[in-house]
């Protein structure tokens, strides 16, 4: 599984880049393409959606390409946008539901969507209704301290973004800004309870937003390898 995050197209981070991340991606040849939100900073006010859409459509992943809504997404009246965008792109928008994905051994696990956090309205009983507790479950949320919640649920994995890993980072003091729903769980791994753990993997995304640089907080494209316990 390959997973993205938070381009914010159209504030600093490019088309032109865009498409080398996309053309990086599929070199990989990833199973399944997740994209956890914040694809474009302003949706209202991006101009190039024929061009975005074209590389979006190159994205290959044989089990398929889901997304969720980040709070950029929302923002802007932009949630018909985005939609738009990722249906017509061959995404899966999972907006608190689920989607089963068969395994070449004959196996199914089942990915999860909820809404953003701050933008959005997140149910994570309305995703999980109808997915069989004895399966390997892995939550998509934009909002990463969301794991919070999950936590209390049948849930294994959870995958975020939304932090930038705090965008500027200052030696020894560490993300100077970390926006709402994500100041616990800035960036990489954590494991959140004891019996029946949920272990949450925050990307620190590949755009930028409000300030047009990083330090100390490199974008990030993140690759998953799962394997059976057999």
């Amino acid at each position: 599984m390959v997973q993205f995050s938070d381009t914010h197209l159209g504030f600093q981070y490019n088309l032109d880049q865009f498409k080398k991340l996309a053309a990086k991606i599929n070199n990989l040849k990833p199973d399944i393409i997740l994209f956890t939100g914040d694809l474009l900073d302003e949706p209202n006010k991006f101009t190039e959606m024929n061009k975005l859409m074209t590389i979006l459509e190159t994205l290959q992943a044989p089990l398929g390409k889901y997304c969720i809504f980040g709070n950029h997404d929302h923002g802007g009246y932009g949630s018909a946008i985005y939609r738009n965008i990722m249906e017509t792109t061959n995404f899966t928008v999972l907006l608190n539901e689920s989607a089963p994905i068969k395994l070449p051994d004959g196996s199914t696990i089942y990915l999860l969507g909820i809404d953003d956090a701050m933008l959005g309205a997140p149910d994570l009983p309305l995703a999980l209704k109808d997915v069989p507790n004895n399966r390997f479950k892995l939550l998509l949320s934009h909002a990463p301290d969301l794991a919070e919640t999950a936590s209390q649920y049948p849930i294994q994995w959870q995958i975020s973004g939304h932090s930038h890993g705090g965008q500027v980072k200052i030696p020894l003091i560490g993300a100077l800004v970390t926006p709402p729903f994500a100041q616990l769980y800035p960036e990489g791994l954590y494991q959140l309870g004891e019996e029946n753990p949920l272990t949450l993997y925050v990307n620190r995304g590949i755009g930028t937003t409000r300030l047009p640089f990083r330090f100390m907080s490199k974008p990030e494209l993140t690759i998953f390898t799962f394997k059976g316990e057999n």
